[in-house]
């Protein structure tokens, strides 16, 4: 059998130590956070595949999140659909949608992509709370019942612990998948030009197009599991607000980076809850320290590493260079 490579092993060790947490946890509030922070850190790393290995911004990301999670309360609801149905099929119109939305928004580039999107965005909002009838427009849906299975039920916090962490886990699986193969590199290196990459024979379109389905598809992963979690829906989920929260997690945590969806998420979310108190003023606090992360991280904190890990190989390479010199 093929060794685990050994940037893999963290990673192992991490979801190891997680799958631990509820044999010596037993808050419902820590259950709560980690929950969240799990749901919202698979939303991330959608808008990191698009922001992080493409260059493009799609500030639509919130309108696809709460298309999955209304695709499954309706469904559930409305429709009678067993969750494990509801589901995918919630992932797979996200994933069309993305289609669709990129046949139209990638005639723009730069700038305007990313108002056209925001607009995208704002229009996806509009429908679900002015559609009474399907949505339930301002009342929302409520009730979205839990999923089981083979006898577990998943209203209980340890158990849909469970179920987002392994739907986390396949989430950084697949990401850093794309990230390693040639797809990955193709992104890559249509962030750092387009005309570039066309001239290496890379067919930018349909990779950008390719990037968009993934994107909004993990969107909709995150939001179906929202859903579920949290039994009540709203239009004010898909907003803007939310899509610029999460692009948040991703600025703190380290853009294109693999863990910078988790730990930005992570991070952000922890001190949301310690500044509850003070929700209406957390953004005076939050605006500040952004500023300084970028000034002096501008990779983030995930990148902090990498840079750590830079200085330390030129270091080592200066110091053999000196010990060569001497003839030694």
């Amino acid at each position: 059998m093929k060794a685990l490579p050994v940037r893999g092993w963290p990673w192992l060790v991490l979801l190891v130590l997680a799958a631990l947490l509820p044999l010596v946890v037993h808050s419902s509030y820590l259950f709560d956070i980690a929950i969240n922070v799990m749901i919202f850190a698979i939303a991330a790393y959608g808008m990191n595949v698009m922001l992080g290995y493409a260059g493009l911004l799609p500030l639509a990301h919130a309108g696809f999140f709460g298309i999955g999670a209304y695709t499954v309360g309706i469904l559930t609801l409305k429709a009678g659909w067993n969750f494990w149905l509801a589901w995918p099929a919630g992932v797979a119109l996200c994933a069309v949608l993305g289609l669709l939305l990129g046949l139209v928004a990638f005639r723009t580039r730069d700038d305007v992509f990313a108002i056209f999107t925001l607009g995208v965005g704002v229009i996806i909002t509009q429908v679900i709370n002015k559609w009474d009838a399907l949505t339930g427009g301002n009342d929302g849906l409520n009730g979205v019942a839990v999923p089981k299975l083979a006898g577990l039920d998943f209203g209980k916090s340890g158990t849909f612990y469970y179920l987002a962490l392994l739907s986390l886990a396949l989430t950084v699986f697949l990401v850093a998948r794309v990230r390693a193969s040639l797809f990955g590199r193709s992104l890559i290196a249509i962030r750092g030009g387009e005309d570039l990459a066309r001239s290496a024979g890379i067919n930018v379109y349909t990779h950008k197009l390719s990037v968009m389905m993934l994107s909004t598809a993990l969107a909709g992963f995150a939001g179906g599991l929202y859903a579920v979690y949290i039994g009540f829906l709203g239009a004010a989920i898909t907003g803007p607000t939310t899509t610029f929260t999460i692009l948040l997690y991703l600025l703190v945590g380290g853009v294109g980076t693999l863990a910078g969806p988790l730990l930005g998420t992570l991070i952000i979310r922890v001190l949301q809850q310690s500044v509850q108190g003070l929700q209406d003023y957390q953004y005076i606090v939050f605006g500040p320290l952004l500023v300084l992360l970028v000034l002096f991280f501008p990779a983030g904190l995930a990148g902090v590493w990498g840079q750590l890990q830079g200085r330390r190989s030129a270091f080592a390479a200066r110091k053999g260079k000196g010990v060569q010199d001497a003839g030694i």
